[in-house]
């Protein structure tokens, strides 16, 4: 197992690699919208809030060999379904034509208050 940092995503706030390769795949730990200077962007909205984190974990995959294009399986969790046209939006100008597998699932509350915590699993 090969574990993954880069300075061009946050850096992780406990016990846990940004992702780990593993078998020919990256796993990506949940990420939350926070820049990697790491200020939360809880107040920005939640278009703004996918994008960062989706910039976020593209990086960490680049970082890995991989890259958004070659996610195979992306869980979003999302604190309200109401702001799921928003995120979707977000999520389709990012990933452009390729479908990974999804789930979205609601949650009641997220760290810090965020919106929204995006993991994935990508080729290498």
């Amino acid at each position: 197992m090969q574990m993954i940092h880069t300075p061009d995503a946050p850096a992780p706030a406990g016990h846990y690699a940004q992702a780990i390769v593993h078998g020919g795949f990256a796993f990506v730990s949940g990420q939350l919208p926070i820049d990697r200077d790491g200020n939360v962007l809880g107040a920005t909205s939640v278009a703004e809030q996918t994008r960062v984190v989706l910039a976020n974990i593209d990086a960490i995959l680049r970082a890995a060999g991989s890259g958004l294009d070659r996610t195979v399986q992306i869980t979003i969790y999302v604190t309200d379904i109401d702001h799921w046209p928003e995120v979707n939006e977000a999520y389709e100008a990012a990933l452009g034509d390729h479908k990974p597998a999804r789930a979205v699932i609601p949650v009641r509350d997220l760290h810090h208050g965020v919106a929204l915590e995006v993991q994935a699993i990508a080729a290498v």
